[in-house]
């Protein structure tokens, strides 16, 4: 009887999960925007001063892609690990590369670039308070009860936003900026790292999930070494970045009943812009209130979705 039982519950499982995956509304393919949405300013300055052109940056990160089998390899193994399309992750590689950083001439460069960031030299906080005290304050009591990372983070995330950003509290002055951006970046804000461009905090929500899928250990943000080597070390990075395209698909399938799985377009501007689960939100609060909507790529993602035939060619 318990065995019959046991088979019940998982045809009915599996039931339920087609009935929900059949009842969202695919994102089309292609781009919403005939033209490309305006690149932001800061982008444009970087490339100018690094003397190159959006055109050169994605060149080179392309014939990296081209060119390094191993990394293809790689990224096709990972992809497989969270149930993705690869070329998730080749979009996201290659909207970062071509607007907020410049491409290294092969992979090797990139493990020389995390050996660099190893050691017990870097913490995370503000001022003389480190990350793990600050989240002791009483104010994120109500995040305790949250034990998955993406949550308990997010958590913390939220708290900063309502509470502390742009506020004096209890005597201290907070920076109006990200919660990333004023706690987990010491070198300066808006850094991100590595292969997939990847700051510390996003690392730190995805670690459950990595630890799950690819059996990485979960991070810590009392180590910051080992969040540093997490995301700069590119078999470690295409883990986490997998990870949060994974979520951003997730969140807006259980959120606004959106399958963006096809258009990688979405998932990239998703991955660029981050908090997906709010952005899912607020695009399911617009269809409710009549009409309604596809979500839409940004710069980054146009990139990507009109491209997307020579990027396939690279899988």
């Amino acid at each position: 009887m318990r065995r019959i039982l046991l088979a019940l519950l998982m045809i009915f499982s599996w039931s339920a999960s087609h009935a929900l995956a059949g009842s969202l509304n695919l994102v089309p393919p292609g781009n919403r925007n005939v033209q490309q949405p305006k690149v932001p300013g800061a982008s444009v300055r970087r490339t100018t001063a690094g003397r190159s052109t959006f055109d050169e940056k994605y060149d080179k990160i392309r014939d990296l892609l081209a060119n390094d089998k191993s990394l293809i390899a790689k990224i096709k193994q990972t992809s497989r690990q969270y149930d993705i399309d690869p070329i998730h992750i080749i979009g996201a590689i290659v909207g970062e590369h071509t607007y907020n950083v410049d491409a290294y001439d092969r992979l090797q460069s990139y493990y020389v670039k995390a050996a660099a960031y190893a050691g017990d030299r870097f913490r995370f906080g503000y001022k003389d308070e480190t990350i793990g005290a600050f989240v002791q304050r009483s104010q994120f009591s109500k995040c305790d009860d949250f034990n998955d990372s993406y949550r308990l983070w997010s958590c913390r995330e939220g708290v900063w936003e309502r509470v502390f950003r742009g506020k004096t509290v209890e005597g201290v002055s907070y920076p109006d900026n990200r919660f990333s951006a004023v706690f987990f970046q010491p070198f300066f804000a808006g850094q991100t790292f590595g292969l997939g461009q990847i700051n510390p905090l996003t690392a730190l929500m995805q670690s459950d999930m990595v630890a799950r899928r690819s059996g990485y250990p979960k991070l810590d943000a009392a180590n910051a070494a080992d969040v540093y080597k997490a995301i700069m070390d590119p078999d470690q990075s295409l883990a986490y970045m997998a990870a949060t395209i994974r979520r951003a698909i997730d969140d807006y399938a259980q959120i606004a009943g959106m399958d963006i799985s096809r258009n990688p377009g979405i998932t990239a501007t998703l991955y660029n812009v981050g908090n997906s689960a709010d952005r899912a939100a607020a695009l399911a609060a617009r269809n409710r209130n009549g009409g309604f909507s596809w979500p839409e790529e940004n710069y980054y993602g146009w990139l990507v979705n009109d491209k997307l035939d020579e990027l396939k060619s690279l899988l």
